[in-house]
Protein backbone atom coordinates (compact mmCIF):
# COMPACT_ATOMS: atom_id res chain seq x y z
CA UNK A 1 0.00 0.00 0.00
CA UNK A 2 2.86 2.40 0.89
CA UNK A 3 4.64 1.65 -2.48
CA UNK A 4 0.98 2.47 -4.45
CA UNK A 5 1.10 5.56 -2.71
CA UNK A 6 4.36 6.76 -2.98
CA UNK A 7 4.34 6.10 -6.75
CA UNK A 8 0.90 7.57 -7.26
CA UNK A 9 2.48 10.69 -5.24
CA UNK A 10 5.55 10.56 -7.57
CA UNK A 11 3.48 10.84 -10.68
CA UNK A 12 0.37 12.62 -9.82
CA UNK A 13 -1.53 11.48 -12.30
CA UNK A 14 -5.46 10.46 -11.49
CA UNK A 15 -5.08 7.60 -13.52
CA UNK A 16 -2.64 5.80 -12.08
CA UNK A 17 -4.91 6.18 -8.89
CA UNK A 18 -7.71 4.64 -10.48
CA UNK A 19 -5.22 1.67 -11.92
CA UNK A 20 -3.70 1.29 -8.83
CA UNK A 21 -6.83 1.44 -6.70
CA UNK A 22 -9.97 1.73 -8.32
CA UNK A 23 -12.41 1.75 -5.48
CA UNK A 24 -10.52 4.71 -3.57
CA UNK A 25 -10.37 6.38 -6.84
CA UNK A 26 -14.51 6.13 -7.46
CA UNK A 27 -14.95 7.26 -3.78
CA UNK A 28 -12.89 10.33 -4.81
CA UNK A 29 -14.46 11.47 -7.89
CA UNK A 30 -17.41 9.64 -8.81
CA UNK A 31 -18.35 8.68 -12.51
CA UNK A 32 -20.72 10.58 -14.63
CA UNK A 33 -24.03 9.23 -15.00
CA UNK A 34 -24.19 7.16 -18.40
CA UNK A 35 -27.39 6.92 -20.47
CA UNK A 36 -29.02 3.94 -19.68
CA UNK A 37 -29.81 1.70 -23.16
CA UNK A 38 -33.39 1.51 -22.21
CA UNK A 39 -33.48 5.19 -21.90
CA UNK A 40 -31.96 5.61 -25.04
CA UNK A 41 -34.14 3.31 -27.46
CA UNK A 42 -37.40 4.57 -26.25
CA UNK A 43 -36.17 8.07 -26.91
CA UNK A 44 -35.09 6.81 -30.75
CA UNK A 45 -38.46 5.51 -31.08
CA UNK A 46 -39.99 8.63 -29.45
CA UNK A 47 -38.19 10.56 -31.88
CA UNK A 48 -39.11 8.56 -35.33
CA UNK A 49 -43.26 9.17 -33.96
CA UNK A 50 -42.96 12.70 -33.67
CA UNK A 51 -41.27 12.70 -37.14
CA UNK A 52 -44.55 10.38 -38.25
CA UNK A 53 -46.11 13.03 -36.71
CA UNK A 54 -45.19 15.69 -39.51
CA UNK A 55 -44.86 13.58 -42.83
CA UNK A 56 -46.89 11.69 -43.64
CA UNK A 57 -49.27 12.43 -40.42
CA UNK A 58 -49.92 16.40 -40.93
CA UNK A 59 -49.46 16.40 -44.49
CA UNK A 60 -52.14 13.84 -45.14
CA UNK A 61 -54.21 15.31 -42.62
CA UNK A 62 -54.07 19.05 -43.84
CA UNK A 63 -53.83 17.60 -47.40
CA UNK A 64 -57.25 16.05 -47.56
CA UNK A 65 -58.79 19.47 -46.12
CA UNK A 66 -58.12 21.63 -48.88
CA UNK A 67 -59.26 21.29 -52.43
CA UNK A 68 -58.02 19.21 -54.92
CA UNK A 69 -55.81 21.76 -56.86
CA UNK A 70 -54.00 22.60 -53.99
CA UNK A 71 -53.03 18.79 -52.49
CA UNK A 72 -49.64 18.50 -53.78
CA UNK A 73 -48.87 22.24 -52.37
CA UNK A 74 -49.64 21.19 -48.90
CA UNK A 75 -47.61 18.04 -49.08
CA UNK A 76 -45.04 20.19 -50.63
CA UNK A 77 -45.01 22.55 -47.90
CA UNK A 78 -45.15 20.19 -45.19
CA UNK A 79 -42.53 18.10 -46.35
CA UNK A 80 -39.86 21.43 -47.55
CA UNK A 81 -40.64 22.92 -43.69
CA UNK A 82 -39.57 19.39 -42.24
CA UNK A 83 -36.52 19.67 -44.31
CA UNK A 84 -35.49 23.57 -43.55
CA UNK A 85 -36.37 22.85 -39.96
CA UNK A 86 -33.95 19.57 -39.62
CA UNK A 87 -30.77 21.94 -41.31
CA UNK A 88 -31.18 25.01 -39.80
CA UNK A 89 -31.71 23.33 -36.14
CA UNK A 90 -28.58 21.67 -36.55
CA UNK A 91 -26.52 24.71 -37.80
CA UNK A 92 -28.15 27.22 -34.91
CA UNK A 93 -31.39 26.37 -33.48
CA UNK A 94 -30.60 23.70 -31.40
CA UNK A 95 -27.95 26.09 -29.70
CA UNK A 96 -29.97 28.98 -29.34
CA UNK A 97 -32.72 26.68 -27.47
CA UNK A 98 -30.56 25.17 -25.29
CA UNK A 99 -27.58 27.02 -24.19
CA UNK A 100 -26.90 29.38 -22.10
CA UNK A 101 -27.27 33.02 -23.75
CA UNK A 102 -25.03 34.87 -21.50
CA UNK A 103 -26.77 38.80 -21.16
CA UNK A 104 -29.88 37.68 -23.38
CA UNK A 105 -30.28 34.13 -21.03
CA UNK A 106 -33.42 35.10 -20.46
CA UNK A 107 -34.91 35.11 -24.03
CA UNK A 108 -32.40 33.04 -26.28
CA UNK A 109 -29.05 30.87 -25.95
CA UNK A 110 -26.22 31.19 -27.29
CA UNK A 111 -24.01 30.00 -29.95
CA UNK A 112 -21.94 27.76 -28.23
CA UNK A 113 -23.00 24.98 -30.01
CA UNK A 114 -23.39 26.08 -33.26
CA UNK A 115 -22.88 23.61 -36.30
CA UNK A 116 -23.23 20.62 -33.11
CA UNK A 117 -19.81 22.53 -31.95
CA UNK A 118 -18.52 20.13 -28.68
CA UNK A 119 -21.30 17.22 -29.51
CA UNK A 120 -20.02 14.03 -29.50
CA UNK A 121 -21.17 10.43 -29.17
CA UNK A 122 -20.01 10.69 -25.66
CA UNK A 123 -21.67 13.87 -24.98
CA UNK A 124 -25.40 13.77 -22.65
CA UNK A 125 -28.27 15.68 -22.06
CA UNK A 126 -29.91 15.85 -18.21
CA UNK A 127 -33.44 14.54 -18.33
CA UNK A 128 -35.68 15.11 -15.26
CA UNK A 129 -34.43 12.74 -12.59
CA UNK A 130 -30.98 13.22 -10.47
CA UNK A 131 -28.50 10.98 -12.21
CA UNK A 132 -29.94 10.12 -15.16
CA UNK A 133 -29.00 11.03 -18.61
CA UNK A 134 -29.29 10.67 -22.55
CA UNK A 135 -26.96 10.95 -25.55
CA UNK A 136 -27.19 14.12 -26.44
CA UNK A 137 -27.29 13.76 -30.24
CA UNK A 138 -30.74 11.92 -29.16
CA UNK A 139 -31.65 15.04 -27.55
CA UNK A 140 -30.98 17.05 -30.52
CA UNK A 141 -32.77 14.63 -32.72
CA UNK A 142 -35.75 14.50 -30.31
CA UNK A 143 -35.86 18.44 -29.79
CA UNK A 144 -35.81 18.64 -33.65
CA UNK A 145 -38.80 17.06 -34.64
CA UNK A 146 -40.81 19.60 -32.47
CA UNK A 147 -38.71 22.41 -34.53
CA UNK A 148 -40.35 20.29 -37.67
CA UNK A 149 -43.64 20.60 -36.86
CA UNK A 150 -44.29 23.56 -35.36
CA UNK A 151 -43.92 25.96 -38.40
CA UNK A 152 -45.14 22.90 -40.26
CA UNK A 153 -48.51 23.64 -37.91
CA UNK A 154 -48.46 27.56 -39.27
CA UNK A 155 -49.17 26.67 -42.80
CA UNK A 156 -53.35 25.20 -42.64
CA UNK A 157 -54.03 28.69 -41.44
CA UNK A 158 -53.46 30.50 -44.98
CA UNK A 159 -53.73 26.86 -47.40
CA UNK A 160 -54.58 27.94 -50.37
CA UNK A 161 -53.46 31.36 -51.59
CA UNK A 162 -49.88 32.07 -50.31
CA UNK A 163 -46.92 32.00 -52.29
CA UNK A 164 -44.14 29.16 -51.62
CA UNK A 165 -41.30 31.19 -51.94
CA UNK A 166 -42.44 33.47 -49.13
CA UNK A 167 -43.59 30.74 -47.08
CA UNK A 168 -39.98 29.55 -47.49
CA UNK A 169 -38.51 32.45 -46.23
CA UNK A 170 -40.91 33.16 -43.62
CA UNK A 171 -40.09 30.13 -41.86
CA UNK A 172 -36.66 30.84 -41.73
CA UNK A 173 -37.43 34.12 -39.89
CA UNK A 174 -40.10 32.78 -38.13
CA UNK A 175 -37.80 30.04 -36.46
CA UNK A 176 -34.67 31.70 -36.13
CA UNK A 177 -36.75 35.15 -34.09
CA UNK A 178 -39.92 33.27 -32.64
CA UNK A 179 -39.38 29.32 -32.17
CA UNK A 180 -36.07 28.90 -30.81
CA UNK A 181 -36.47 32.01 -28.21
CA UNK A 182 -39.96 30.81 -26.94
CA UNK A 183 -38.39 27.01 -26.93
CA UNK A 184 -35.26 28.48 -24.71
CA UNK A 185 -37.71 30.74 -22.57
CA UNK A 186 -40.36 27.65 -21.66
CA UNK A 187 -37.81 24.81 -21.86
CA UNK A 188 -33.93 25.93 -21.10
CA UNK A 189 -32.82 24.89 -17.59
CA UNK A 190 -29.64 24.18 -15.83
CA UNK A 191 -31.08 20.84 -15.07
CA UNK A 192 -31.54 18.23 -11.81
CA UNK A 193 -28.27 17.54 -11.19
CA UNK A 194 -26.82 21.15 -11.26
CA UNK A 195 -30.01 22.05 -8.75
CA UNK A 196 -29.32 19.08 -6.76
CA UNK A 197 -25.38 19.45 -6.42
CA UNK A 198 -25.62 22.85 -5.73
CA UNK A 199 -28.18 22.26 -3.06
CA UNK A 200 -26.32 18.92 -1.46
CA UNK A 201 -23.65 21.59 -0.97
CA UNK A 202 -25.45 24.32 0.63
CA UNK A 203 -26.89 21.55 3.27
CA UNK A 204 -23.72 20.09 3.95
CA UNK A 205 -21.65 23.45 4.47
CA UNK A 206 -20.25 23.79 7.92
CA UNK A 207 -19.39 27.38 8.12
CA UNK A 208 -20.94 30.77 7.30
CA UNK A 209 -18.66 31.50 4.68
CA UNK A 210 -19.59 28.07 2.97
CA UNK A 211 -22.79 28.52 3.63
CA UNK A 212 -22.92 32.08 1.49
CA UNK A 213 -21.00 30.87 -1.31
CA UNK A 214 -22.75 27.41 -1.23
CA UNK A 215 -26.41 29.69 -1.54
CA UNK A 216 -25.04 32.17 -4.14
CA UNK A 217 -23.95 29.43 -6.26
CA UNK A 218 -27.27 27.60 -6.24
CA UNK A 219 -29.35 30.95 -6.52
CA UNK A 220 -26.26 30.80 -10.03
CA UNK A 221 -27.56 27.57 -10.84
CA UNK A 222 -31.68 28.86 -10.64
CA UNK A 223 -30.99 31.48 -12.38
CA UNK A 224 -29.36 29.82 -15.79
CA UNK A 225 -32.70 28.91 -16.96
CA UNK A 226 -35.39 30.45 -19.74
CA UNK A 227 -37.49 33.32 -18.60
CA UNK A 228 -40.67 31.45 -18.31
CA UNK A 229 -39.19 28.41 -16.80
CA UNK A 230 -38.19 30.74 -13.78
CA UNK A 231 -41.44 32.37 -13.52
CA UNK A 232 -42.61 28.31 -12.67
CA UNK A 233 -44.34 27.66 -15.93
CA UNK A 234 -45.21 24.05 -16.64
CA UNK A 235 -45.32 22.78 -19.92
CA UNK A 236 -44.31 19.12 -20.47
CA UNK A 237 -44.51 18.23 -24.02
CA UNK A 238 -45.18 21.81 -25.97
CA UNK A 239 -48.26 24.06 -25.21
CA UNK A 240 -46.89 27.51 -25.31
CA UNK A 241 -43.56 26.26 -27.58
CA UNK A 242 -45.98 24.32 -30.46
CA UNK A 243 -49.59 24.77 -29.82
CA UNK A 244 -49.88 28.72 -29.26
CA UNK A 245 -47.26 29.48 -30.83
CA UNK A 246 -48.03 27.98 -34.07
CA UNK A 247 -51.06 28.77 -33.90
CA UNK A 248 -51.39 32.88 -33.57
CA UNK A 249 -48.88 32.93 -35.85
CA UNK A 250 -51.14 31.37 -38.25
CA UNK A 251 -54.41 33.46 -37.35
CA UNK A 252 -51.75 36.67 -38.00
CA UNK A 253 -51.07 35.41 -41.06
CA UNK A 254 -54.69 34.25 -42.05
CA UNK A 255 -55.35 38.14 -41.73
CA UNK A 256 -52.60 39.63 -43.36
CA UNK A 257 -52.85 37.81 -46.26
CA UNK A 258 -56.67 38.13 -46.86
CA UNK A 259 -59.54 35.82 -47.27
CA UNK A 260 -59.55 33.24 -49.96
CA UNK A 261 -61.30 33.79 -53.37
CA UNK A 262 -65.42 32.85 -52.96
CA UNK A 263 -64.39 32.13 -49.05
CA UNK A 264 -68.10 32.48 -47.68
CA UNK A 265 -69.86 32.33 -51.30
CA UNK A 266 -68.50 29.23 -52.69
CA UNK A 267 -68.25 25.64 -51.44
CA UNK A 268 -64.61 25.05 -50.51
CA UNK A 269 -65.26 21.68 -49.03
CA UNK A 270 -62.40 19.04 -47.91
CA UNK A 271 -61.63 17.03 -50.95
CA UNK A 272 -60.75 13.77 -49.31
CA UNK A 273 -61.99 12.93 -45.32
CA UNK A 274 -60.45 9.58 -46.29
CA UNK A 275 -57.09 11.49 -46.30
CA UNK A 276 -57.72 13.33 -42.89
CA UNK A 277 -58.69 10.52 -41.40
CA UNK A 278 -55.29 8.67 -42.00
CA UNK A 279 -54.05 11.62 -41.05
CA UNK A 280 -54.96 12.27 -37.61
CA UNK A 281 -54.38 8.61 -36.53
CA UNK A 282 -51.08 8.93 -37.81
CA UNK A 283 -51.02 12.19 -35.33
CA UNK A 284 -52.74 10.33 -32.62
CA UNK A 285 -50.29 8.02 -32.69
CA UNK A 286 -47.32 9.66 -33.29
CA UNK A 287 -48.62 12.06 -30.54
CA UNK A 288 -47.30 9.15 -27.74
CA UNK A 289 -44.02 9.90 -28.85
CA UNK A 290 -44.73 13.71 -28.43
CA UNK A 291 -45.82 13.56 -25.15
CA UNK A 292 -44.42 10.54 -23.68
CA UNK A 293 -41.32 10.92 -25.25
CA UNK A 294 -41.02 14.23 -23.35
CA UNK A 295 -40.37 12.90 -20.39
CA UNK A 296 -36.72 12.05 -22.12
CA UNK A 297 -37.02 8.68 -20.45
CA UNK A 298 -38.94 5.53 -19.85
CA UNK A 299 -40.54 5.43 -16.09
CA UNK A 300 -43.67 5.95 -14.24
CA UNK A 301 -44.36 9.41 -15.77
CA UNK A 302 -43.95 8.34 -18.90
CA UNK A 303 -46.29 6.24 -18.41
CA UNK A 304 -48.73 9.03 -16.85
CA UNK A 305 -48.41 10.94 -20.37
CA UNK A 306 -49.36 7.62 -22.16
CA UNK A 307 -52.25 7.02 -20.53
CA UNK A 308 -53.29 10.91 -20.70
CA UNK A 309 -52.59 10.78 -24.25
CA UNK A 310 -55.05 8.67 -24.85
CA UNK A 311 -58.00 9.46 -22.43
CA UNK A 312 -57.89 12.97 -23.55
CA UNK A 313 -58.04 12.11 -26.78
CA UNK A 314 -61.02 10.00 -27.04
CA UNK A 315 -62.98 12.66 -25.02
CA UNK A 316 -62.38 15.59 -26.96
CA UNK A 317 -63.22 13.36 -29.76
CA UNK A 318 -66.92 12.48 -28.56
CA UNK A 319 -66.78 15.98 -26.51
CA UNK A 320 -66.84 17.65 -30.09
CA UNK A 321 -68.61 14.79 -31.93
CA UNK A 322 -71.49 15.20 -29.48
CA UNK A 323 -71.64 18.93 -29.03
CA UNK A 324 -72.07 19.18 -32.89
CA UNK A 325 -74.49 16.78 -32.92
CA UNK A 326 -76.92 18.43 -31.18
CA UNK A 327 -75.72 21.62 -32.56
CA UNK A 328 -76.29 21.23 -36.53
CA UNK A 329 -78.03 17.41 -36.08
CA UNK A 330 -75.53 15.06 -37.80
CA UNK A 331 -72.85 13.77 -36.25
CA UNK A 332 -69.88 13.99 -39.08
CA UNK A 333 -66.27 12.79 -39.20
CA UNK A 334 -64.79 15.77 -39.50
CA UNK A 335 -65.82 16.87 -36.27
CA UNK A 336 -64.78 13.81 -34.39
CA UNK A 337 -60.91 14.26 -36.27
CA UNK A 338 -60.86 17.73 -35.07
CA UNK A 339 -61.96 17.11 -31.43
CA UNK A 340 -59.59 14.40 -31.37
CA UNK A 341 -56.48 17.25 -31.95
CA UNK A 342 -58.07 19.48 -30.03
CA UNK A 343 -58.09 16.84 -26.97
CA UNK A 344 -54.23 16.34 -27.87
CA UNK A 345 -52.87 19.69 -28.11
CA UNK A 346 -54.97 20.58 -24.84
CA UNK A 347 -53.74 17.45 -22.88
CA UNK A 348 -49.66 18.33 -24.19
CA UNK A 349 -48.90 20.87 -21.65
CA UNK A 350 -50.49 18.76 -18.98
CA UNK A 351 -49.54 15.01 -19.72
CA UNK A 352 -46.77 14.96 -17.28
CA UNK A 353 -48.70 16.57 -14.32
CA UNK A 354 -52.29 16.02 -14.32
CA UNK A 355 -53.71 13.01 -13.72
CA UNK A 356 -55.88 10.72 -16.03
CA UNK A 357 -59.49 11.61 -14.71
CA UNK A 358 -58.05 15.43 -14.82
CA UNK A 359 -57.16 14.75 -18.55
CA UNK A 360 -60.98 13.88 -19.38
CA UNK A 361 -62.61 16.75 -17.87
CA UNK A 362 -59.76 18.61 -20.01
CA UNK A 363 -60.66 16.61 -23.07
CA UNK A 364 -64.13 17.48 -22.77
CA UNK A 365 -63.56 20.55 -22.04
CA UNK A 366 -61.54 20.84 -24.92
CA UNK A 367 -63.49 19.32 -27.85
CA UNK A 368 -66.59 21.65 -26.89
CA UNK A 369 -64.57 24.89 -26.62
CA UNK A 370 -62.57 24.12 -29.83
CA UNK A 371 -65.86 23.48 -31.38
CA UNK A 372 -67.60 26.80 -30.63
CA UNK A 373 -64.46 29.26 -31.64
CA UNK A 374 -64.12 27.03 -35.35
CA UNK A 375 -67.74 27.74 -35.63
CA UNK A 376 -69.90 30.31 -34.37
CA UNK A 377 -66.35 32.50 -33.15
CA UNK A 378 -64.99 32.26 -36.53
CA UNK A 379 -68.29 32.57 -38.36
CA UNK A 380 -69.17 35.90 -36.05
CA UNK A 381 -65.61 37.43 -36.98
CA UNK A 382 -65.42 36.65 -40.56
CA UNK A 383 -61.25 35.75 -40.66
CA UNK A 384 -60.35 32.99 -42.85
CA UNK A 385 -58.80 30.45 -41.03
CA UNK A 386 -58.48 27.78 -43.49
CA UNK A 387 -58.09 24.55 -41.81
CA UNK A 388 -58.56 25.97 -38.11
CA UNK A 389 -55.36 26.24 -37.22
CA UNK A 390 -56.36 28.79 -34.51
CA UNK A 391 -59.11 27.66 -33.33
CA UNK A 392 -57.95 24.04 -32.22
CA UNK A 393 -53.91 24.65 -31.63
CA UNK A 394 -54.02 28.17 -29.93
CA UNK A 395 -57.65 28.02 -28.18
CA UNK A 396 -56.63 24.48 -27.22
CA UNK A 397 -53.04 25.40 -26.36
CA UNK A 398 -54.52 28.23 -24.06
CA UNK A 399 -57.04 26.29 -22.20
CA UNK A 400 -54.19 23.39 -21.74
CA UNK A 401 -51.59 25.59 -20.54
CA UNK A 402 -53.98 27.17 -18.10
CA UNK A 403 -55.86 23.93 -16.73
CA UNK A 404 -51.97 22.39 -16.56
CA UNK A 405 -51.35 24.47 -13.64
CA UNK A 406 -54.71 23.61 -11.75
CA UNK A 407 -54.51 19.47 -12.56
CA UNK A 408 -50.78 19.77 -11.53
CA UNK A 409 -52.39 19.59 -7.95
CA UNK A 410 -52.22 16.23 -6.13
CA UNK A 411 -55.17 16.56 -4.25
CA UNK A 412 -56.85 16.72 -8.16
CA UNK A 413 -54.81 13.23 -8.62
CA UNK A 414 -51.70 15.69 -10.17
CA UNK A 415 -48.14 14.71 -10.36
CA UNK A 416 -47.24 17.63 -8.28
CA UNK A 417 -44.75 20.28 -9.29
CA UNK A 418 -41.15 18.39 -9.01
CA UNK A 419 -38.67 19.96 -6.25
CA UNK A 420 -34.99 19.31 -6.52
CA UNK A 421 -33.87 21.56 -3.54
CA UNK A 422 -35.42 19.98 -0.45
CA UNK A 423 -34.40 16.82 -0.75
CA UNK A 424 -31.47 16.54 -3.57
CA UNK A 425 -31.38 13.30 -5.48
CA UNK A 426 -34.68 12.12 -4.42
CA UNK A 427 -37.83 12.44 -6.10
CA UNK A 428 -39.65 15.20 -3.87
CA UNK A 429 -42.71 17.17 -5.01
CA UNK A 430 -43.29 20.66 -3.92
CA UNK A 431 -46.19 22.34 -1.82
CA UNK A 432 -48.92 22.97 -4.00
CA UNK A 433 -50.44 26.53 -4.15
CA UNK A 434 -52.70 27.81 -6.49
CA UNK A 435 -52.49 31.35 -6.74
CA UNK A 436 -48.53 31.03 -7.93
CA UNK A 437 -49.53 28.02 -9.97
CA UNK A 438 -52.08 29.50 -11.74
CA UNK A 439 -50.44 33.27 -12.30
CA UNK A 440 -47.47 31.52 -13.77
CA UNK A 441 -49.12 29.65 -16.90
CA UNK A 442 -51.20 33.03 -17.72
CA UNK A 443 -48.15 34.79 -17.72
CA UNK A 444 -46.30 32.19 -20.05
CA UNK A 445 -49.75 32.02 -22.34
CA UNK A 446 -49.72 36.19 -22.30
CA UNK A 447 -45.57 36.10 -23.30
CA UNK A 448 -46.29 33.43 -25.85
CA UNK A 449 -49.17 34.99 -27.27
CA UNK A 450 -47.32 38.32 -27.74
CA UNK A 451 -44.32 37.05 -28.57
CA UNK A 452 -45.38 35.10 -31.82
CA UNK A 453 -48.20 37.56 -32.30
CA UNK A 454 -46.52 40.33 -32.77
CA UNK A 455 -43.11 38.79 -34.24
CA UNK A 456 -45.18 36.81 -36.55
CA UNK A 457 -46.82 39.63 -37.70
CA UNK A 458 -43.59 41.69 -38.45
CA UNK A 459 -41.83 38.94 -40.12
CA UNK A 460 -44.88 38.45 -42.83
CA UNK A 461 -44.86 42.16 -43.23
CA UNK A 462 -41.08 41.64 -43.66
CA UNK A 463 -41.47 38.76 -46.16
CA UNK A 464 -44.49 40.76 -48.19
CA UNK A 465 -41.94 43.88 -48.78
CA UNK A 466 -38.98 41.18 -49.95
CA UNK A 467 -41.11 38.94 -52.34
CA UNK A 468 -44.80 39.31 -51.85
CA UNK A 469 -47.20 37.33 -49.75
CA UNK A 470 -49.74 36.39 -52.38
CA UNK A 471 -50.50 34.35 -55.48
CA UNK A 472 -52.12 36.49 -58.43
CA UNK A 473 -56.40 35.42 -58.75
CA UNK A 474 -55.58 33.85 -61.74
CA UNK A 475 -52.87 31.26 -59.91
CA UNK A 476 -54.94 30.77 -57.24
CA UNK A 477 -57.98 29.68 -59.20
CA UNK A 478 -55.85 27.38 -61.19
CA UNK A 479 -54.81 26.07 -57.77
CA UNK A 480 -51.19 26.16 -55.96
CA UNK A 481 -50.53 22.49 -57.15
CA UNK A 482 -49.83 24.14 -61.29
CA UNK A 483 -49.22 27.52 -60.28
CA UNK A 484 -46.12 26.68 -57.99
CA UNK A 485 -45.27 23.45 -58.41
CA UNK A 486 -45.98 22.49 -62.12
CA UNK A 487 -47.58 19.27 -61.02
CA UNK A 488 -50.73 17.80 -59.89
CA UNK A 489 -51.48 15.41 -57.16
CA UNK A 490 -54.10 13.86 -59.36
CA UNK A 491 -53.62 12.65 -62.72
CA UNK A 492 -57.17 11.21 -64.02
Amino acid sequence: MKLRSIVAAGLGGAALTLLLDPALAQTAAPHAPTPNKGDTAWMLIATCLVLMMSVPGLALFYGGLVRTKNMLSLLTQVFAIVCLACLIWVFYGYSLAFTNGGGLNDFVGGLSKAFLRGVDPNTTAATFSNGVVIPEYVYICFQMTFAMITPALIVGAFAERMKFSALVLFIVLWLTFVYFPVAHMVWYWAGPDAIGDAAKTLAGATDDAARNAATAKLAEVKADAGLIYKWGALDFAGGTVVHINAGVAGLVGALLLGKRIGYGRDLLAPHSLTMTMIGASLLWVGWFGFNAGSNLEANGTTALAMINTFVATAAAALSWLFVEWGAKGKPSLLGMLSGAIAGLVAVTPASGFAGPMGSILLGLAAGGLCFVFCSSVKNALGYDDSLDVFGIHCVGGVLGALATGILVNPALGGAGIPDYESKPGELAVAAYEFGPAFIAQAKAVLLTLMWSGIGSAILFKLVGVIVGLRVTQEEEREGLDLADHGERAYNY
